[in-house]
């Protein structure tokens, strides 16, 4: 096979519009020539102390670690790398920033951004104010339902939100609106992507924005412990916060895990579970692991959780679930929301649902680390962001199943 430009193993190229080969060739010279200069990494830094709050904090879990593992023998410490804290509430605005200054430096007068959970688009409204760039996010109609409080945010930042009608009305169709904006004014127009997907150079630009997760945390680890984790936890719809924490571990002695939502159940047709249940094809501009049928059709994805009901996923962690290096996962909506109840009551943290679905997983991968390793394990989970923009789903489910988990 011949490998094509942002290539991850078999995965990831550019499969677009000629339209918008321009568009793309152009971003990736602004993230080769722009980006990697001192003077732009200076700027991005200061903002991310100064504005953002990085660090994040490293916070030890030992009342969850014996929730989950009563008896010590499975979980010794269980840590959580603390995107929560981050100004707007999740990792999203790292990626967001670098992307929006970018933007400005390469002369563009106007971002776009596609947004489910609408972290990510709070993200991109904050980033545009901040840098004084008109925004304009594109939201699926029944995210736009579903996550009001972030909408409302979105629109008081300045920002102009397009509810999408077409398709499932959530992230995929978001998507493609977005890119049928920027096609229309590629000229004058950043598209900043919220996720570690689409046609190169956005998957490899969104984890270089989003290392920032993994350095910080590896080093807090070493610091703290002296050792490096056993394993590191993170949940994946399109696989930026993982793949932001992962990227620092990949050459250590390290198991990475990705939890996937795995909806109302793998036996029904209502779950995201893209790299367990999909199969290979393209989407949105890039060749990955889709949710398909036969015909190579795109399926509607389902979770509880606006940011994983994507059928799709970044094409680096189709690579790495191929080649082994990382283990992927899945959670039900019942298990996550019985993860938010449980952190919650252990930790004091209020996690979104999005990162619930990795705490669901916590207690098993420390059982397989723990028989792996002969000892009780070490596990950083990554906790990707806060969850007050959640409560009304959660209140939602509840109802819907009875009072469900509490």
């Amino acid at each position: 096979m011949t490998t094509l430009p942002g290539s991850f193993g078999a995965y990831g190229g550019r499969y677009v519009a000629e339209t918008l080969m321009f568009a793309l060739d152009e971003l990736e010279a602004g993230a080769r020539d722009i980006l990697r200069t001192d003077e732009f990494q200076r700027t991005l830094g200061g903002l991310l102390r100064d504005y953002v709050g990085r660090p994040t904090a490293l916070t030890p879990a030992p009342r969850l670690a014996r929730a989950l593992d009563p008896d010590g023998h499975t979980l010794g410490e269980v840590w959580l790398k603390r995107e929560d804290l981050c100004h707007t509430g999740a990792h999203k605005i790292n990626n967001a920033l670098g992307q929006v200054l970018l933007a400005k430096r390469m002369g563009k007068t106007r971002v776009i951004a596609e947004t489910g959970a609408g972290q990510h688009g709070v993200a991109t409204a904050t980033a545009a104010a901040l840098l004084d760039l008109p925004c304009e996010v594109f939201m699926g109609a029944l995210d736009v339902e579903r996550q009001a409080p972030n909408v409302a945010r979105m629109r008081l930042l300045g920002a102009r939100v397009v509810p999408v009608e077409t398709g499932s009305r959530t992230l995929k169709d978001a998507m493609n609106e977005a890119l049928r904006d920027w096609v229309t004014n590629v000229a004058s127009t950043a598209y900043c992507v919220g996720s570690a997907a689409g046609p190169h150079p956005y998957p490899t630009l969104v984890a270089e924005l989003q290392r920032v997760i993994g350095d910080e945390a590896r080093a807090q680890v070493m610091g703290a412990t002296g050792a490096l984790p056993d394993a590191v936890v993170a949940c994946v719809g399109g696989g930026s916060n993982a793949i932001g924490i992962m990227r620092a571990f990949l050459d250590d002695d390290v198991s990475l895990y990705g939890v996937e939502a795995a909806g109302e159940g793998l036996s029904t047709e209502r779950h995201a579970a893209t790299l367990t249940r999909g199969r290979v094809g393209v989407l949105h501009g890039a060749r990955s692991y889709v949710l398909c049928d036969d015909d190579g059709q795109i399926e509607e994805a389902h979770s509880i959780s606006a940011g994983l009901d994507y059928p799709g996923v970044g094409p680096e962690h189709a690579h790495l679930k191929d080649t082994g290096r990382v283990t992927y996962l899945t959670a039900t909506d019942r298990e996550a929301v019985e993860a938010v109840d449980l952190v919650a009551r252990r930790v004091g943290i209020l996690v979104a649902l999005e990162t619930a679905h990795a705490f669901a997983r916590v207690a098993d991968v420390g059982r397989r680390e723990a028989a792996r390793r002969g000892r009780p394990a070490s596990v950083l989970v990554c906790l990707s962001g806060r969850g007050d923009k959640d409560l009304g789903s959660i209140e939602a489910w509840r109802a819907a199943h009875g009072g469900g988990a509490r």
